[in-house]
């Protein structure tokens, strides 16, 4: 299927504007647009920890749990705002080879670093509720969320290893993203749904939000209990 026919976008832009009050209410303007069918076995996996206070209104609509899908971004040892891929719990690392390149990362480096953040992910793993083991996913409808997308490789390495495991159909949602990175996740999922895209111009996810704090441990787990 053709990205065109898999993207789904409300509203495109030159401009970033804060449109959502915080995550929640993004989460809840996602669940009204997208108006989902209910599915009890569905499973809604949000992208900690911005992804989680997003998904809770779209798993209340579908009438489905939620489970956190533990990935984090590889940061590029010098400017570790960056990254240049996204290593998941199950250790699959996924590269964006062209900043790898821009970069000069050798391979000891992307190991090292590899390493390092996979113990984050390890340790968020026992942290939150539902991050280990993933529940069965073979032959079920699984909604991917995050509260936005930079280069979007987090979200391309939580899609891989939720396809590995036989999900049935896998959509990915988020408020906000520059359009050639959702362009980009459409040709890793079934479908993508972005309320507004950035079609030009320096992109931040924070700059669609008035409140875009940094979530804690404690703010994750209640909302995943």
């Amino acid at each position: 299927m053709p990205v065109i026919d898999r993207l789904h976008v409300r509203e495109r832009t030159v401009r970033a504007r804060p449109l959502f009050a915080d995550r929640t209410h993004a989460g809840r303007v996602l669940a009204e647009w997208i108006a989902p069918a209910k599915d009890p076995q569905a499973l809604v996996l949000a992208l900690p920890r911005g992804g989680i206070p997003v998904g809770r209104p779209l798993a209340d609509a579908i009438g489905c749990v939620m489970h956190p899908v533990l990935v984090r971004k590889l940061p590029i040892p010098v400017n570790p705002e960056m990254g240049f891929g996204a290593i998941t719990v199950d250790g699959t690392v996924t590269l964006n080879q062209e900043v790898v390149d821009a970069f000069g990362l050798d391979e000891s480096t992307i190991e090292a670093v590899a390493a390092e953040t996979r113990r984050e992910v390890e340790r968020r793993s026992e942290a939150y509720p539902g991050g280990l083991p993933l529940p069965p996913l073979a032959g079920r409808d699984a909604w991917l969320v995050d509260d936005g997308l930079a280069t979007g490789f987090s979200a391309i390495a939580a899609a891989r290893m939720v396809r590995a495991h036989g999900v049935r159909r896998l959509r990915l949602t988020v408020p906000c993203a520059p359009l050639s990175s959702a362009e980009l996740l459409s040709e890793h999922v079934d479908e993508a749904w972005c309320i507004i895209v950035q079609e030009s111009g320096s992109f931040a996810v924070a700059s669609f939000y008035h409140r875009f704090q940094e979530m804690s441990d404690e703010e994750v787990v209640r909302l995943l209990d």
